[in-house]
């Protein structure tokens, strides 16, 4: 764990292309200046990091990226999601602090202490949530300025089992979950990812996670900016939790693959 840019790297892809392909967690990357305020010990942040990390996603989308007939962009985090967590909104980090994990957590994914709960977030805010956002608003209005509309997949991954941080972990569980949002998830883009995930098991809607990532500049207002959440169940690609990828990878990127294509017809 060292510190060592960047935080976050757009990847480019076909020019005509409006997808992108955004992997937010799947980094155990965290800064030396950033680790000093965590306050577990190595080992037991080892094993946190085994636990919130979605592994692979990073390279699920690569290998997505070159089975895809045109090539997505890729918009990915080199940080760990324990550095900042890209992805909490507004409206929604008020639910999330409840259990310590707002944009800058203060408890683990069993509720142990991560950072005193005192902890000043804006620092950590300022230093690394604003600029990702920023970049990734003008990744999304560069595919528009490309292309006329944009298409954000958010590539995640879930455990098999509820984490105790969970806030609905008591719902299915299926090997592909599917987030939506009622205003950027149009149903042509719904029913490809259904149609593309299907090879790989069961395909389930909005549990154990809902939602789709769109910038604020975007969200609610701009319906040529589409999204959805892909959340793959984790004992379908890998050993829990933390281990190596398994076979199923490959089967996940061509149905990934295929959602891309739908997607940039």
């Amino acid at each position: 764990m060292t510190d060592a840019p960047p935080a976050f790297e757009l990847l480019a892809g076909a020019a005509r292309s409006p997808v992108i392909l955004h992997v937010p967690h799947s980094a155990r990357e965290i800064p030396a200046a950033v680790r000093a305020g965590i306050v577990l010990d190595d080992a037991a942040l080892g094993r946190e990091l085994d636990h919130i990390t979605d592994a692979h996603t990073a390279e699920l989308a690569g290998a997505a990226s070159d089975l895809a007939a045109v090539t997505p962009w890729r918009f990915v985090n080199r940080l760990s999601r324990l550095v900042v967590d890209p992805e909490r909104f507004p409206d929604e980090r008020e639910e999330m602090l409840a259990v310590g994990m707002g944009a800058v957590y203060t408890r683990t994914t069993h509720r142990a202490e991560l950072r005193p709960a005192d902890t000043d977030p804006q620092p950590l805010v300022a230093r690394y949530f604003e600029p990702y956002a920023r970049a990734m608003t003008e990744a999304v209005a560069g595919r528009l300025a490309a292309t006329g509309r944009a298409v954000i997949i958010d590539v995640h991954s879930y455990p098999s089992a509820p984490l105790p941080y969970e806030l609905h972990g008591e719902g299915p569980r299926p090997p592909v979950c599917l987030g939506t949002d009622a205003f950027h998830t149009p149903p042509a883009l719904l029913g490809a990812a259904r149609t593309a995930f299907a090879r790989c098991g069961e395909v389930g809607l909005d549990s154990p996670f809902s939602g789709a990532y769109v910038p604020l500049e975007f969200h609610g207002k701009r319906p040529e900016v589409a999204a959805l959440m892909v959340e793959i169940r984790r004992d379908t690609y890998m050993a829990e939790p933390g281990g190596p990828a398994g076979p199923g990878l490959h089967r996940l990127a061509g149905a990934l693959a295929e959602l891309v294509d739908a997607a940039s017809r």
